[in-house]
């Protein structure tokens, strides 16, 4: 892992966003999630432990590589 991971931001565009950290490893588990409401950003990055992020719900989501809004 860099010393100096991106982070990434999501922020939601409608209540009842859920955030959800997924595992490194061979089994990826769920191991973290957070819920945020319309207009709360949640600002994150990967660690040793966390190998992918789940967004479900509507929201805007900004890495260093551009955004995206899922529907």
């Amino acid at each position: 892992m860099s010393n100096n991971p991106d982070f990434f931001v999501v922020k939601a565009l409608e209540d009842g966003v859920n955030v959800i950290g997924l595992t490194r490893g061979s089994d990826t588990k769920f191991h973290h999630s957070e819920k945020l409401d319309k207009g709360e950003v949640m600002i994150a990055q990967f660690t040793e432990h966390t190998s992918a992020v789940k967004v479900r719900g509507k929201a805007l989501i900004q890495t260093s590589h551009g955004e995206i809004t899922n529907d």
